[in-house]
Order: C-alpha cells, then sequence, then structure tokens
C-alpha cells in the first residue's frame, strides 16, 4: 500500500525537518514578556554591581559610568533575544568578556544574562548552521579568554603565595579543572537545553500539522461516506422501482386477459396498479429528497425498511396474481437495522428476479428462519429458473445478483444463488447476529 504524503512528513528524519522546518516568528505576548525579562535582570543586575562594589569584591573597580553602560548593555538586547538571537548572543558575549578585563563588580547576573543568550539561539536560531557557528565561537573564545586568564594567574607569584600546597593535587591544576568543569556544565547545559526547546517546538508543528491532516481526512472520509450513502440509496431506488414496475406488468397483463370475461378482476387489476404505481412514484419522490438534501443524505429513506415490511411485500405480491407462501420458523427476535434492511431488500430482488424470469404460473417459497445466532432468508420458486433467465442471471453476473452478494459482503453474511435441482430457482441468505438473549 501506498504511504500518504501526510505519514511521509510525519515519519521524516530530525535532520530532515530541520532542513526544511523554520520555527514561527515571536508572538506580541513572547516580545512582552522577554521585555519584562530584561528588565527584571536589568534592576537586579544594577543591585548586584552596587552590592559588589559595596563588598570590595575588586581593589580597582571600574568607574561607575562604565559598570551603568554594562549594566544596560548586557541586561536590555534579551529583550530581543528570540527576534535577532544570534546578535543579542553575540553582544551580550563581548559585553561578558569585557566586563571581566575592566574589572565591573559584577558576575551572577552576567552569567545568567549571558545563559539566557546561548540558550535563545539554540532556541530560536532559525538558520540553525549559523545558531551552531555562533554558540562554538562564543564558547571557543570564552576557553581561549579562561586559559589566558589561567596563565596569566600562573604567571604571578602572588596568586597562590597564600594557598596551602599539601593537597594531592597541585593547586594551581586544581584550580584550572574546576575552571574548565564548571564553564563546559554551563555552556553544556545553554547548548543542551536550547536545542531540545527547538526540538520541542519541531515536534509541536509536526503535531500541529498532523492535526490539521486528520481533521482534512476525516472530512473528506465523511464526504465519501455520504457519497457511498447516495450510491447505496441509488441502488435501493433500482430495486424499488424494478419491484413494482415489475408487478404493474403482471398485474397489466392480469387485466388484459380477463377484460371482457371478469370485468370486476380487470378493474380489481387496474386497481393494484394504481396503487402500486403510486407507491413507487412515492418511494421515488422520498429517494430523491433524500439524495438531495446534502445534510442528511440518509434520513427517511425507504433504506430503513426491515423485516417487519416482509408481509407487506408479501400482500403485495399476491395482490399481483403471484401465488407465494410465507412461513416464519423460529423466535422472532429484534435483529440489527442494517441486517433486516439487507434482508428485506434481498426478498424485494428475489421476488421481483421471479416476476421477471421464472415464466407464468411459478409459485414461490419464502421462509424466514431465525437461528441461535444468525437470521437466514430462503426464497425459491418453481419456475423455469435460468433456462429463461436474461443474460447473466442463472450465473450470478446479472446487477441484481451482484448488488445481492454486495448487500451480505457488508454485514458479513454469506448467499447462495442459483438454480435447484429438483427446479426452480433458490436464493438463501445468512447473516450473523450474535448469541440469542
Amino acid at each position: 500500500m501506498t504511504e500518504s504524503s501526510s505519514a511521509r512528513r510525519w515519519r521524516e528524519t530530525p535532520g530532515d525537518t530541520d532542513r526544511e522546518w523554520v520555527r514561527r516568528e515571536p508572538e506580541r505576548r513572547e516580545y512582552a514578556r522577554d521585555v519584562v525579562l530584561a528588565a527584571i535582570l536589568l534592576g537586579a543586575t544594577a543591585l548586584s554591581v552596587l552590592l559588589s562594589q559595596s563588598a570590595g569584591f575588586y581593589e580597582h573597580p571600574a568607574p561607575i559610568w562604565i559598570s551603568a553602560l554594562y549594566v544596560v548593555v548586557c541586561t536590555a538586547p534579551l529583550a530581543l533575544r528570540r527576534r535577532w538571537p544570534e546578535a543579542v548572543a553575540v553582544v551580550v558575549g563581548v559585553v561578558f568578556a569585557l566586563a571581566q578585563i575592566l574589572s565591573v563588580s559584577e558576575t551572577l547576573f552576567a552569567n545568567i544574562s549571558l545563559f539566557i543568550a546561548l540558550y535563545s539561539v539554540g532556541a530560536w536560531g532559525r538558520h540553525r548552521a549559523r545558531a551552531t557557528i555562533v554558540r562554538v565561537v562564543i564558547v571557543i573564545g570564552m576557553f581561549v579568554w579562561l586559559f589566558a586568564a589561567l596563565v596569566a594567574h600562573t604567571s604571578d607569584p602572588g596568586s597562590f603565595a597564600n594557598i596551602p600546597r599539601d593537597g594531592a593535587i597541585s593547586p594551581i591544576v586544581a584550580i584550572g579543572l574546576l575552571q574548565i568543569v564548571t564553564n563546559l556544565l554551563y555552556f553544556g547545559g545553554a547548548f543542551y537545553f536550547g536545542d531540545r526547546a527547538w526540538a520541542a517546538a519541531r515536534e509541536r508543528s509536526a503535531l500541529v500539522a498532523r492535526t490539521a491532516e486528520l481533521a482534512a481526512e476525516r472530512e473528506i472520509n465523511a464526504q465519501r461516506a455520504v457519497s457511498l450513502e447516495r450510491v447505496r440509496i441509488a441502488r435501493d431506488l433500482h430495486d424499488i422501482v424494478a419491484h413494482h414496475v415489475s408487478v404493474m406488468g403482471v398485474q397489466a397483463g392480469a387485466a388484459r386477459r380477463v377484460v371482457d370475461s371478469d370485468p370486476e378482476g380487470a378493474a380489481a387489476s387496474l386497481r393494484s396498479i394504481e396503487s402500486s404505481a403510486r407507491t413507487a412514484v412515492a418511494e421515488l419522490h422520498r429517494m430523491l429528497t433524500t439524495l438531495r438534501d446534502d445534510e442528511h443524505p440518509g434520513g427517511d429513506a425507504p433504506s430503513t425498511r426491515g423485516l417487519e415490511q416482509l408481509s407487506t411485500l408479501v400482500g403485495d405480491t399476491r395482490e399481483a396474481g403471484v401465488t407465494i407462501l410465507s412461513r416464519t420458523i423460529g423466535t422472532e427476535r429484534p435483529v440489527p437495522p442494517t441486517v433486516g434492511a439487507t434482508l428485506y431488500r434481498i426478498a424485494q430482488e428475489a421476488i421481483t428476479n421471479t416476476i421477471k424470469h421464472a415464466g407464468p404460473g411459478a409459485e414461490i417459497d419464502l421462509r424466514l428462519r431465525y437461528l441461535d445466532d444468525a437470521v437466514e432468508l430462503e426464497l425459491g420458486d418453481t419456475g423455469t429458473g435460468s433456462a429463461v433467465a436474461a443474460p447473466g442471471i442463472g450465473t450470478g453476473e446479472g446487477h441484481g445478483h451482484l448488488g445481492m452478494r454486495e448487500r451480505v459482503d457488508a454485514v458479513g453474511g454469506t448467499i447462495q444463488i442459483g438454480p435447484r435441482a429438483r427446479g426452480g430457482y433458490l436464493v438463501r441468505a445468512r447473516i450473523p447476529t450474535g448469541e440469542a438473549e
């Protein structure tokens, strides 16, 4: 079976989706949240600078105007972190490094701002190759700056003068390893969480697209179901009209033969013809009304007829002058509507075929059996069967036989159609109904 385009898109590899999918532009509420975040970080960073200067972390701290400029430039760009994530990350990274070089008395919120900037590149960078390059360049630059600072500290004899040297590892090596591990965790976390946010957004987008496709497919399937229902209704229309026309033909022939010898009998046949014609027109009108109804194509159509109407069908057949014997075997019980409608239409089609092809004087024997887990309809006649059948009728190739087989197959039943050994024709349909309650 050929896989649908929607299924192929759903099963694409992440790499293929990365090349094709571009994250949407931020919404206004997301910009508003970023502005609030930047304002909070600006205030917190300003407070941290004041506290750090008061604590005397640096012997010669940067002038206040440099610290104020640092506070603004390090945090304000985060308000645009979703719109231009790469540019924001570069600005914050440069300011972070300059702050260390210029001895700005603040490191806590500088690290937080840089982490958010790097995370935003991974989460919102719409050009993935550029996003990766920007982050790698920033990380490499930070590690170069870290190694340079470590080398500078180790070159200064007074840097480790007050540190005890009786540990298992050299203090210089220990400090260097701690700095490297800390930075690896820091930048690795920014990389990982940013990429995971991007992947989660991509999966949500695919899920939304798949949901929309499924909704469209459901709509198409609903329209297809309506079309199939209309086909079924049209087939029912054929059965109904064919049955009534066949009955009218038999009645007209009977009236013609007795019009001189038995005027009352001829009048009765004509009244029966009139009744059958009106019934056929009424059925036709109801069917066409149903077919025109786009919202309820399967409404109050004659296809809802079931086993309860078999007696009416038998009565109409008798009025047409055809001898028919009807028997019900077993305990009657309610059956599913689809089963009842199918058996009714099979009986109607079989009677119509008998009237058309069985020859004059043919008798019909209709038996309805209620079994434990099924209902069986058997309809035989004493006519000449396939010998006088229209082409294809006797071999099951006619449209009527095909329609009966399709109906029975649709409800999981079986059907036998063919001439009987003792003469005549037989139709036997068996449809499961489940265990009797």
